[in-house]
C-alpha cells in the first residue's frame, strides 16, 4: 500500500467530480430530485490508502455525501472511485442522515451506489438502530439485526429481531418495513415464515393521550353530600329556685256538663 498526501480530501473530491462530469443522469421515475445529479463529495483523514495494482482504497475517518444525503464511518474500503456502480464497506461508529430528518447507526454498513447516486445501503450491528424525529416532536426509533435503507422508495426494512416505536406505541416482529416519508410501518414475512408457519407480531398500544400529550390520568370521584343529622333536644334551663323543671302533664279533656 501507498500512503496518499495531506490532501487526500481535495484529490479524491476531485476525481469523484471528474468520473461525474462526463454525463449526470438525469432524474427518472424512483429516483429522489434532490439527489439525483449532485455530485458525491468524498472526504477522508490524512493517512489514508490506496494500491495502485488493485485499486482498492481504504479511506481513515471517511465522509461521503451527496445532497442531503451523508455517510460516516471510521474506516471504508472501495474498489476504485467509481460512483456509477460501485459497493463501499464501512466500518466503525457508522451513521447515515437519511432524508426527512432520518438517521441508522451501526457497526459495519454496505452502501451502493448506482448510476451515480446513492442507491441503498444496508447496516448490520448488535443492534442496528434508526431513528427520525417526526414534525409532532414525537420520535420514531427502531432496531433488528439488519436494517436496509432503500433511497429511491424511501423505505428502511428491519429484519431479525425488528422493533419499532412511534415513541408511545411500539410494534415487534421478524421483518418491519417502515416508510420514511408516509411515516407509516408494515410488517412483512420474514425468511423463515414457510418453514415455521405463522409467525406472530406483537403490538403495544400505550394509552390514549390527552391535550397535554401525556395520558389521561383517571378522575376522582366526586365526594357525595352526608345527610343532615336530627338535632338533638336541647336540655330545660334549671329554675332560678333551684326546683326541677316539672314534666308536663298530658292535657285533660274538659269535663261533660250533665243535661238537665
Amino acid at each position: 500500500m501507498a500512503p496518499i498526501c495531506p490532501k487526500l480530501g481535495a484529490l479524491l473530491t476531485a476525481c469523484a467530480l471528474a468520473a461525474l462530469a462526463d454525463a449526470a443522469p438525469a432524474a427518472t421515475p424512483g429516483a429522489l430530485p434532490d439527489f439525483s445529479g449532485l455530485p458525491v463529495q468524498l472526504e477522508a483523514a490524512g493517512g489514508s490508502e490506496v494500491d495502485f495494482q488493485t485499486r482498492e482504497v481504504i479511506l481513515k475517518k471517511v465522509v461521503i455525501s451527496q445532497g442531503t444525503l451523508r455517510i460516516s464511518a471510521d474506516r471504508a474500503r472501495a474498489t476504485g472511485l467509481n460512483f456509477a456502480n460501485s459497493r463501499w464497506n464501512f466500518e466503525g461508529n457508522v451513521h447515515i442522515d437519511a432524508e426527512q430528518r432520518g438517521n441508522l447507526h451501526s457497526d459495519q454498513a454496505v452502501v451502493e451506489f448506482k448510476d451515480n447516486h446513492i442507491d441503498r445501503a444496508i447496516i448490520t450491528g448488535k443492534p442496528a438502530e434508526f431513528e427520525q424525529k417526526r414534525a409532532n416532536d414525537q420520535v420514531a426509533r427502531g432496531h433488528a439485526d439488519e436494517i436496509l435503507y432503500d433511497v429511491n422508495d424511501g423505505t428502511v426494512r428491519l429484519t431479525n429481531d425488528a422493533w419499532l416505536s412511534d415513541g408511545q406505541n411500539e410494534i415487534s416482529g421478524p421483518v418491519l418495513v417502515y416508510n420514511i416519508r408516509e411515516q407509516r410501518v408494515q410488517a412483512a414475512a420474514g425468511p423463515d415464515a414457510a418453514a415455521s408457519g405463522e409467525q406472530r407480531v406483537h403490538i403495544s398500544i400505550a394509552p390514549r393521550a390527552g391535550a397535554g400529550g401525556k395520558p389521561e390520568a383517571p378522575k376522582p370521584e366526586a365526594p357525595k353530600p352526608e345527610a343532615p343529622k336530627p338535632e338533638a333536644p336541647k336540655p330545660e334551663a334549671p329554675k332560678p329556685d333551684g326546683t326541677k323543671p316539672e314534666a308536663a302533664s298530658p292535657a285533660t279533656a274538659p269535663e261533660a256538663t250533665p243535661k238537665s
